[in-house]
């Protein structure tokens, strides 16, 4: 299993000296997917992650933006091309945006001159639960600031990388429809985080209706559920129905680390999708775990 190339297209470094993370400086505490959080607190780097995928033949990695100081969205971009040029890693980025700036257009140019820019992120502003989802919320995917600035990333020739919980993949939906010549690829498999059967059947519908678009992916990432180990019997109808929906050219598997070592290690993870995917033909899974990576972020 070891021997299976692999481009990690979903991981974060820190480095809590710089205090450009708010969110994990020390007294700061923020409402938290996974619940809490402290041990996310300390510096994670090129050693750290080596250590945690040294069972892994991991070729290249794609750095997501770990929300870094939003005062600041390029100085992440530089302090990582630094790093890239004296480590070798990561191999490319996605970036730290906000579509409602009024300079967000010199803030695409200045992250697009970054030679390892090739998506960026805004987590948009979605409501707790499918309950009280509502649309055009300021900062919203639908929000017509919000999509005033997205629809700049064409001219970049940016993807974006979303996050949101699956009850605002309609929105999703939309903002793909209505910019065709903008990639979107959604993190961490829309958020399935209620199990229950009547929660997945709603994440299996807005999951297909997403995928429809065919200016779309999936990073399938980040699926631990709180107080529970990743395991293969958790998540394999995850893996599984992702694949499904989106198929074996859209989808890329990936670490999210180091926040997911708070529930699983790296080899619970990567040798459990793996194990899930052991029947796929050899071309399948060449895609899942590195040719998909490859296609949509270009690694240096």
């Amino acid at each position: 299993m070891t021997s299976l190339p692999i481009i990690d297209a979903h991981h974060h470094f820190w480095d809590l000296s710089l205090k450009k993370h708010p969110w994990l400086l020390k007294g700061n505490q923020i409402k938290f997917r996974y619940g809490n959080y402290s041990a996310l607190k300390t510096n994670y780097l090129l050693e750290d992650y080596k250590k945690d995928s040294i069972n892994q033949n991991i070729k290249k990695t794609i750095h997501v933006e770990g929300e870094w100081d939003p005062s600041d969205p390029v100085g992440e971009s530089t302090w990582l091309l630094n790093y890239y040029e004296k480590t070798g890693y990561p191999n490319a980025i996605v970036g730290q945006v906000w579509f409602m700036r009024d300079d967000i257009e010199n803030l695409l140019k200045l992250q697009a001159q970054n030679p390892l820019m090739r998506s960026v992120r805004q987590k948009p502003k979605t409501s707790l639960s499918p309950k009280t989802f509502a649309l055009g919320m300021q900062g919203a995917m639908s929000d017509l600031k919000f999509r005033e600035g997205y629809k700049l990333l064409q001219n970049y020739k940016l993807h974006y990388d979303l996050q949101a919980p699956w009850w605002h993949l309609g929105e999703a939906a939309n903002l793909a429809t209505d910019f065709p010549d903008t990639v979107i690829i959604l993190n961490h498999a829309g958020l399935p985080s209620d199990r229950s059967d009547v929660g997945l059947s709603l994440w299996y519908e807005n999951m297909e209706a997403f995928a429809a678009q065919p200016n779309t992916a999936v990073k399938i990432s980040g699926i631990c559920v709180p107080e529970k180990s990743w395991n293969p019997k958790l998540n394999k109808n995850i893996v599984l129905d992702t694949i499904r929906i989106f198929g074996t050219d859209r989808c890329m598997f990936a670490s999210n680390f180091p926040v997911d070592r708070l529930l699983a290690s790296f080899d619970d993870i990567f040798n459990g999708f793996k194990n899930i995917t052991k029947d796929f033909s050899f071309e399948d899974r060449q895609k899942l775990f590195y040719s998909n990576a490859l296609k949509y972020y270009s690694p240096c």
